[in-house]
């Protein structure tokens, strides 16, 4: 059978183009010897109207654009005639024609549900992709973290209602409804905040899939030309008289450049990974969100006052933060202060607190131990236990050689930050008659140092535990023994902290990175234009 290209006579006086596709022809029109390429022919005549098939048609002179003369031959290539379809058998049922027709409908109408579907998603792709809507929703995600520093966290109901009272807001408007109804008071958890962390990752992915991606594909298509003007269009142009494609490829791959080279053309590019940098940008902050948000919803905190001596149970003291909180088996490990102990400055005020704990299992066996203090804390299983705070928790105490006693020791309300203990040692047996009972009264600030008042309430004397000097007030020896300690300690589990970590170490790569620029360079011989 002769070639296709023979069935279509052009007129000689007119060059065409003739472009060669590789790929192999669809169904329904398969052809047995022309299976390996098909060919396209683009020519300036138009496509006449008429019969095919052993008819003659020619395009008259006076035709618009009537540069070429087609001729189409009775001969042609057989064309494979479809696969036909089954036909329902005549005298078929009502409901078989029905269901026929009931099929039809519906693969209309999934059809017409599946473009209304792509319309909407790219309509909805397009939108959260823009760029100053990704911007808004960071400086609302960065005005909600600041309002989170600025009011406490945590705190009871009580608080909001007595610190922003309806009749004298803050700012003139702002009242404990502000915070309490969108959740302000846990703000990091908040519905507002983790809605607009959500819409920012939408935003972030959205502009990934159409803008970042394309761009990437593009980078990486290896680009030659055949064109001269086209090399004159760009920006930096420029004619290299005495130059050679070969030594311009050397110079370029001492430059670092990835040099390719296809007939007379030349491509080479450096710096591809600078086009994958905001990739790599939008995943790092995506981790950041997802971190932040399962640290939000998926943590748990509790805090605890422990004197000297005594343990507790991590699961007893730990309270779940969101909703996807689990609680792992650790939380049965037993927690003991063995000690608690301060050191102090010169001039008596306080400079470190330090405790010393020990775990242990369900099997009664110590899993660690370890001396912690500010900003040294212990970590095992995954749980952070802080030192936060410290208290007196009680006063050894004899009494005319008799004892000790253990006196608890109470916080006394002060104005600042200064922190004042108290305790009473009753001389005589309370009488529900005699309300007022006298006794001796100690003052203290800190584990170094007690104030002793007699029954009147004036001064007698200081005395430090460690000193074990007696004194006398009002006819009783009083010998202080010892000063009881109690440890404040904040425990949290946290499993975002390590995504969170995570993101900001491949956030910096990945900035540092997009400063990478992406060059490419095309030449071709000068045989190809006019410098």
């Amino acid at each position: 059978m002769p070639s296709p290209a023979s069935y279509l006579l052009l007129n000689p006086a007119k060059p065409f183009y003739l472009r060669r596709l590789s790929h192999p022809p669809t169904p329904p029109y398969p052809s047995p010897r022309l299976h390996a390429r098909r060919l396209h022919v683009s020519c300036d005549a138009p496509r006449g109207s008429g019969g095919v098939g052993g008819r003659r048609e020619a395009i008259p002179a006076g035709a618009s654009k009537a540069k070429k003369q087609i001729v189409f031959f009775d001969a042609a290539p057989p064309v494979a005639q479809p696969q036909p379809q089954p036909q329902p058998q005549q005298g078929g049922s009502a409901a078989e024609k029905g269901e026929s027709g009931k099929a039809t409908t519906k693969e209309g109408g999934g059809n017409a549900a599946l473009a209304l579907l792509r319309r909407a998603t790219k309509k909805t792709l397009s939108a959260l992709s823009n760029l100053p809507l990704a911007i808004s929703e960071m400086f609302a995600i960065a005005a909600l973290m600041a309002l989170g520093t600025v009011i406490d966290q945590g705190e009871a109901p009580s608080y909001y209602l007595e610190k922003f009272p309806e009749d004298n807001p803050v700012f003139g408007f702002i009242t404990w409804r502000w915070i309490l109804t969108p959740g302000f008071d846990h703000m990091f958890s908040s519905p507002v905040f983790l809605g607009l962390l959500a819409l920012l990752a939408a935003s972030l992915m959205a502009c990934t899939y159409t803008t970042q991606l394309p761009m990437v594909k593009v980078a990486r298509r290896w680009s030659f030309t055949h064109s001269g003007e086209r090399i004159k269009k760009q920006e930096f142009a420029d004619c290299l008289p005495r130059a050679s494609i070969q030594d311009l490829g050397v110079i370029l791959m001492g430059a670092g450049y990835e040099v390719f080279t296809k007939g007379p053309s030349l491509y080479a590019f450096k710096g591809l990974a600078g086009r994958y940098a905001p990739i790599g940008v939008h995943l790092a902050m995506l981790f950041i969100m997802a971190g932040a948000t399962l640290s939000a919803t998926g943590s748990f905190k509790g805090s605890v006052d422990v004197p000297q001596g005594l343990n507790f149970v991590i699961g007893d003291v730990m309270k779940p933060r969101g909703v996807l909180s689990v609680a792992p088996d650790v939380f049965n490990t037993e927690v003991h202060v063995n000690r608690f102990y301060m050191e102090y400055y010169d001039s008596g005020e306080v400079l470190q607190f330090y405790s010393d704990l020990s775990l242990f299992n369900l099997d009664g066996k110590e899993v660690m131990r370890k001396t912690i203090k500010v900003n040294d804390p212990l970590r095992y299983g995954g749980i952070t236990i802080y030192q936060t705070d410290w208290g007196f928790s009680a006063l050894q105490v004899k009494k005319n050689g008799e004892g000790p006693f253990n006196l608890a020791m109470a916080p006394l309300k002060l104005n600042g930050d200064k922190k004042l203990f108290g305790t009473f040692l009753p001389l005589e047996d309370s009488d529900s008659s005699n309300p007022s009972v006298k006794g001796i009264s100690m003052l203290a600030r800190d584990l170094q140092s007690i104030v002793l008042y007699d029954q009147d309430g004036k001064f007698v004397g200081v005395r430090r535990p460690s000193s074990k000097l007696p004194i006398e007030i009002n006819g009783n020896e009083i010998l202080i023994e010892d000063a009881i300690g109690s440890t404040g300690l904040d425990l949290k589990t946290d499993p975002g902290v390590p995504i969170v970590y995570a993101g900001f170490g491949a956030l910096m790569l990945t900035t540092c990175i997009s400063y990478l620029s992406h060059s490419q360079v095309q030449a071709l011989p000068n045989g190809k234009f006019k410098c």
